[in-house]
């Protein structure tokens, strides 16, 4: 099969490795999309843990090709969805209730084989058919679980103001989720005027377009939609320049949510004091675990809108493209369709 293949940060190739056969608990899918998203901008830069060799991809959807001998309730037809991550159950994290930090976590597209190929093995229990999806939805089930676990850090109080840096796919879908759940008043800042017009379509009650070269116009906007400072401020950008304004922009005893991922080495430099007086709280939000059930039902319902989401489409010899497309603000969503 062909794969998108890392030796070594920033060093990939395309390349025909064998097809995987699936073990008796697992199941072999032919695989249909599979999202590319900024976390693979940084496994391209060797943070965020990878295992070399690897094939990337953390959001994919397929059709199962076989099934183990052990597996049953799938069938070779089906269309399903992944967890990509795997936890011990027995590592001290995991004896806490807290499996996202397993230490023996497995997370295909980061430390085992992923989805930028034509053909993955996978877990038959980490499996989720959705045969009543389209695929362009499905596709988006990862993302859409990262922001259901944000939502259980969260927690937002009804008639809560929030802001919302970002409007990528995690930033829409986020504004979605806390507007449903306790945000009286969501706004959404981001400099891409389409992706805002999809943000006001999708519920957010208050647009801001930033202009990267005003700094001090786009802080006037936003304390104008909301003079007396956010309950919350969630950045889902991954730029310290918007934690830095965050503190700002919060109102006293509010929240600064980092949910976009930063590079490894960015600091942030935050006041004790200021922290201590006026009681703030930071929350950070990583990855998901124990969501994906709930991410479906919002997609199946449709509280959570993803049409448009999908700009861009790129085959696995396009993958380079596709990784710049990602790093673009005329993309909104990227996918690899092998």
């Amino acid at each position: 099969m062909k794969a998108v293949v890392y030796e070594a940060p920033r060093s990939f190739e395309i390349k025909t490795v064998d097809t995987p056969r699936p073990g008796p608990h697992e199941v072999l899918l032919r695989v249909l999309m599979a999202g590319v998203c900024g976390t693979d901008l940084h496994l391209h830069d060797g943070e965020f843990g990878p295992t070399y060799p690897l094939i990337p991809g953390h959001e994919f959807v397929g059709e199962i090709e076989e099934v183990g001998s052990a597996v049953s309730g799938l069938s070779p037809g089906q269309r399903v969805v992944v967890d990509n991550t795997r936890q011990c159950g027995e590592c001290v994290n995991c004896r806490r209730r807290r499996a996202n930090f397993c230490l023996n976590l497995v997370a295909q597209g980061v430390n085992a084989p992923g989805g930028f190929a034509e053909y993955i093995c996978a877990p038959a229990g980490r499996c989720f058919v959705v045969d009543d999806l389209p695929v362009e939805v499905a596709v988006l089930t990862e993302p859409t679980a990262c922001v259901v676990h944000g939502l259980d850090r969260l927690n937002p109080a009804p008639g809560s103001e929030i802001a919302v840096f970002g409007a990528g796919p995690t930033g829409l879908l986020l504004a979605q989720f806390l507007a449903a759940s306790g945000g009286t008043r969501v706004t959404v800042a981001a400099p891409t005027a389409f992706k805002l017009k999809l943000a006001a379509a999708w519920g957010a009650d208050v647009t801001v377009e930033l202009d990267r070269s005003r700094p001090e116009r786009n802080a006037e906007l936003l304390r104008a939609a909301s003079p007396d400072g956010f309950d919350m401020v969630v950045d889902a950008t991954g730029a310290t320049a918007v934690l830095d304004q965050a503190i700002e922009l919060i109102r006293d005893g509010g929240t600064v949510v980092t949910y976009g991922m930063a590079p490894e080495a960015a600091t942030w430099t935050i006041s004790p004091y200021e922290v201590f007086r006026r009681e703030l709280t930071i929350v950070g939000s990583f990855a998901q675990c124990y969501s994906f059930d709930r991410a479906l039902l919002a997609l199946r319902t449709g509280r959570i809108k993803t049409d448009g989401m999908i700009t861009h489409r790129f085959t696995l010899d396009e993958y380079a493209d596709a990784l710049t497309a990602v790093a673009e603000s005329s993309c909104l969503k990227a996918v690899i369709v092998p």
